[in-house]
């Protein structure tokens, strides 16, 4: 492993670039790069260490400008390993520049079937054993913590303690189980905004109509369509998104050369929440997080477009269609320059049936390693109603269940937060 090391604001920061396989069971060749940055405050090089997982799947790990927040408080009792999941930040890149060199969509696929939350476990115990730590903890944020549930499941005896915010994954069921609860709560968001901000109906209304119609490009020369529009809802799912759609649309149209159009600052704004040319692999694994053959039904077979297309309330072709959330369509990959590359590796993914389980009830049953978990009552991305269920599924987990926090709770309260669940954890 190479590090190198730099000073910052009271603490020393360790970048780390570990070699690993590219598959963990041997049978593929290969290897990429795992990065992790390591913070460890001054007075605290004899701290024990807690790995970060970020949520996505798909997205870096945080890249703090100042050290706040749930970092702050972490800083206070561990060294925190901030590890960007393979594919991602620092660590070997897999987007469509990247995989363009891997082969044609079928071998994209199965090299991509490398980068779920098993392998990501894996990989971070090859980190463990390279910092020469016997067992650090654990805190995953909404994907993290499906990463976190794996990591319980696979090397339990490697931890020491496991902190879940919003990442309570169902440990069996269809992919179709969770988007049915994720529309349902898209739905209410919906009908919460437009109740605090009425006005806004007739200009979502607006906006969609003039899609239909009109030929609007992104910055970027990517045509927006009224159906990719409406994914600006995913910010609904946050504790600021309110604000965010509202401001977005107070004023999207401008007249040029007595020609109504979209403004440029209207569609920078919302090519910058539609577009995954910063985190493709969200886009092209998303539904392969639930995959876990037999014990999810099989193939996922693109199971947000199958269930919303069983809710006329979620059509895009209503006069006033609801806005969706976190919710991946395969028309996307027609749509978005960074997914249309990866259409046929997608396609693959979302017809494989034999992924391997993620999760083993089994030995969660038995698990005795400390776990305290953060469940919002109103989650858009991670249903309660199967988070409570894993909760008493997991032996001896802690649950904080409340209403106070949107599913980015780590990030609006970050030190509050997970102050409450240490102390829970440790009651």
């Amino acid at each position: 492993m190479e590090t190198t090391t730099y000073r910052i604001d009271g603490h020393d920061v360790h970048e780390h670039v570990l070699t690993v396989p590219l598959d963990h069971a041997g049978a593929t060749p290969g290897t990429i790069e795992l990065f992790a940055r390591e913070l460890v405050r001054d007075g605290g090089a004899q701290r024990p260490r807690l790995v970060w997982f970020q949520g996505g799947p798909g997205n870096r790990a945080n890249r703090p400008d100042a050290v706040g927040g749930w970092l702050d408080r972490a800083l206070e009792e561990y060294r925190v390993v901030l590890l960007d999941q393979r594919g991602t930040g620092r660590s070997t890149p897999a987007d469509r520049q990247t995989l363009a060199d891997v082969g044609d969509g079928a071998v994209q696929a199965a090299y991509l079937a490398h980068f779920r939350a098993d392998a990501i476990v894996a990989d971070a115990e090859l980190l463990r054993e390279a910092l020469g730590e016997d067992r650090w903890s654990v805190l995953g944020q909404s994907y993290g913590g499906f990463v976190a549930t794996t990591y319980l499941s696979r090397a339990p005896h490697r931890l020491r303690e496991v902190l879940i915010t919003a990442g309570l994954p169902a440990l069996t069921g269809p992919a179709d189980d969770v988007y049915r609860l994720t529309f349902a709560q898209t739905a209410r968001r919906n009908a919460e905004f437009f109740a605090r901000h009425p006005m806004d109906a007739a200009t979502l209304r607006d906006v969609v109509a003039h899609l239909r119609g009109t030929e609007e490009l992104l910055p970027t020369g990517e045509r927006l369509s009224a159906q990719r529009f409406l994914q600006v809802g995913i910010q609904l799912g946050s504790s600021t998104g309110f604000e965010g759609v509202h401001y977005l649309l107070e004023a999207p149209f401008v007249t040029v050369g007595g020609e109504k159009r979209l403004r440029e600052r209207f569609l920078r704004e919302v090519g910058g929440v539609v577009s995954f040319a910063a985190n493709p692999l969200y886009g092209v694994l998303h539904e392969t997080i639930y995959a876990q053959g037999p014990a999810s039904g099989g193939a996922t077979a693109w199971a947000a477009q199958r269930v919303r297309e069983s809710l006329p309330e979620f059509s895009a072709d209503l006069e006033q269609p609801l806005l969706t959330g976190e919710h991946i369509f395969p028309w996307q990959f027609t749509e978005d320059p960074a997914l249309v590359p990866l259409r046929e590796a997608a396609e693959i993914l979302a017809a494989r049936a034999d992924f391997p389980a993620l999760y083993d009830p089994a030995v969660l049953a038995e698990n005795t390693v400390p776990v305290a978990a953060a469940i919002y009552h109103d989650d858009m991305f991670v249903p309660r109603e199967l988070s409570l269920a894993t909760a008493q599924a997991i032996r001896g987990l802690r649950p904080l269940v409340t209403n106070e926090y949107q599913h980015d709770g780590i990030r609006a309260d970050g030190r509050n937060l997970l102050d409450r669940l240490l102390t829970r954890l440790r009651a």
